[in-house]
């Protein structure tokens, strides 16, 4: 039975899957993370008065750094060089939501799925950071993928979601 899993070998122990035999391809991903706040906060978070400074700039910068260092902190997965990774936000004032949205891209033989979602999750962790000093009970949510691009498996998109003019198409 341990033989039909893709990460754990005939002898039951995890394992890393050797993608050494496919063709690296470009490939991209998008992640999403929600943020939720109480309006004050929120207020504070857009206007850029938050005491710990610019969480916004913080949270896009530890988001890129996360999505570089996806395979140290996931085990098993695959190191990638990435070509690309980013992280926007938008905003949902009536909510009092931020929502994070990363992009990762590579040329290799293996997904860069992992890296988007760090990105998106580690950028949500740095908003809650950032803003934890005016309110405690912030509540991230709904780290998901949402577009990928490239590979054997082709394209997937979640439902409800549009690719846009930097979802490029493999």
């Amino acid at each position: 039975m341990a033989g039909d899993f893709s990460h754990i070998g005939k002898d039951g122990r995890a394992r890393m899957v050797d993608v050494g035999g496919k063709a690296a391809t470009r490939r991209m991903a998008v992640a999403r993370a929600t943020v939720v706040m109480n309006p004050e906060t929120y207020s504070l978070l857009a206007a850029r008065a938050l005491p710990k400074g610019d969480a916004l700039g913080a949270a896009r910068l530890a988001g890129i750094m996360a999505a570089k260092k996806a395979a140290e902190l996931i085990p098993l997965c695959h190191p990638l060089p990435l070509t690309h990774a980013d992280v926007d936000f938008s905003f949902d004032a009536p909510a009092a939501t931020v929502v994070v949205t990363a992009r990762a891209a590579t040329e290799a033989a293996t997904g860069v799925e992992m890296e988007a979602m760090t990105a998106a999750a580690v950028a949500a962790l740095t908003l809650y950071d950032m803003c934890k000093a005016v309110q405690k009970d912030i509540v991230i949510g709904e780290v998901r993928l949402l577009f990928k691009s490239g590979g054997k498996s082709g394209p997937f998109q979640a439902a409800g979601y549009t690719p846009g003019p930097d979802d490029e198409v493999a």
